[in-house]
C-alpha cells in the first residue's frame, strides 16, 4: 500500500503542516503522524475523509505510487482529473511551466496544425511550442490557443487565435457551447458542440456559417477537448451577410404579397 507515502507527498505539494491536514480533517496531530509513519491503519471512515480532501479516489490513495508519476500527471490528478473518480481512462495532458512553476498557454498556429495533430502527446513537440500568459486567466486551469482557418464560424474570422481551457470528462460537454477539437482525421476542428455522447457515443458538430452542415463525430476519433474561453483577431467583425440576405428577402416577399393582393382585387372587380 502507498497510502503513507502518498498523503505525505500530497499535503508537501500544498505547502500543509501535519497539524494544517489534522486540523482540516478533524482529527489529532498524533493520529495523523500516525498514517504518515505508517504507524496505524486508516478506518475507513479516514480514508473517506482523505480522498475528499485531496480529491483523490481511495483507490488512488491506496493502490497507485504516485511518486513514480510525471509531474504532469500529479497536476491533472490535483485538480481532479482522477481515473477512479471520473470513471474512464485518465487523458495525460502533456504542458510546459514558466521559471514560477506556473503553466503557460501554448500556441499552435497554422504553420504547426499538422504537426500538432500527432505530437500532442508528446512532451517533447509541446515544448517547442510558442507559450505566453494571460493574467485575467485562472492559474487553477490549463489553457491553450490555437489559430483557426476557414469561414465555418464566422463572424469569427479566418486567421483568429481562440483559446480553449483543457476538458477531461467529455460527458461534462455543454450543448449548444463552442469547442475546440482535435480529431483523428480532420486535425484541429472549432465548433458548437451537440453533446450526444451518453445516448449515442458521438458529437455532433454545428458550424455559425449556415452554409455548412453538422455533421457527427465518435468519440473514438476525437484526441482532445478544449472549451472555448475567448478569440484574439486583427480584424473588425464584419456586419452579418445573412442578416442583409434575410432582410432583402423579407422585403422581396412583402412586395410579392402585395403584388398578388393588388391582383386578387382587379379579379374581384
Amino acid at each position: 500500500m502507498y497510502f503513507s507515502s502518498n498523503i505525505k507527498l500530497l499535503r508537501k505539494r500544498r505547502g500543509r503542516t501535519q497539524d494544517d491536514v489534522a486540523f482540516a480533517l478533524g482529527m489529532k496531530r498524533s493520529t495523523y503522524s500516525g498514517y504518515e509513519n505508517e504507524l496505524s491503519e486508516p478506518s475507513l471512515e479516514a480514508l473517506i475523509a482523505f480522498s475528499k480532501y485531496f480529491g483523490i479516489a481511495i483507490d488512488t490513495l491506496v493502490k497507485i505510487d504516485l511518486s513514480a508519476m510525471s509531474e504532469e500527471q500529479l497536476r491533472q490528478l490535483e485538480r481532479g482529473y482522477d481515473v477512479h473518480l471520473k470513471g474512464g481512462n485518465l487523458r495525460v495532458l502533456a504542458t510546459t511551466v514558466n521559471a514560477d512553476n506556473d503553466e503557460n498557454i501554448e500556441l499552435v498556429t497554422e504553420k504547426a496544425k499538422a504537426g500538432y495533430a500527432t505530437g500532442f502527446a508528446d512532451p517533447e513537440y509541446i515544448k517547442i511550442l510558442p507559450t505566453f500568459s494571460m493574467p485575467f486567466l485562472s492559474r487553477d486551469r490549463k489553457y491553450r490557443t490555437f489559430q483557426i482557418s476557414g469561414d465555418s464560424m464566422l463572424p469569427i474570422p479566418d486567421g483568429s487565435y481562440v483559446t480553449g481551457e483543457y476538458v477531461i470528462d467529455w460527458t461534462y460537454i455543454q450543448d449548444r457551447h463552442p469547442y475546440i477539437i482535435l480529431t483523428q482525421d480532420d486535425g484541429i476542428v472549432f465548433k458548437i458542440i451537440e453533446n450526444k455522447i451518453a445516448n449515442e457515443g458521438k458529437l455532433t458538430l454545428h458550424s455559425l456559417n449556415p452554409l455548412y452542415h453538422p455533421y457527427d463525430l465518435s468519440i473514438a476519433d476525437i484526441k482532445e477537448v478544449w472549451k472555448f474561453v475567448h478569440y484574439i483577431s486583427s480584424e473588425m467583425p464584419e456586419q452579418k451577410e445573412n442578416r442583409i440576405r434575410e432582410k432583402e428577402l423579407i422585403e422581396t416577399v412583402a412586395q410579392l404579397k402585395k403584388k398578388v393582393e393588388e391582383i386578387q382585387l382587379k379579379l374581384n372587380l
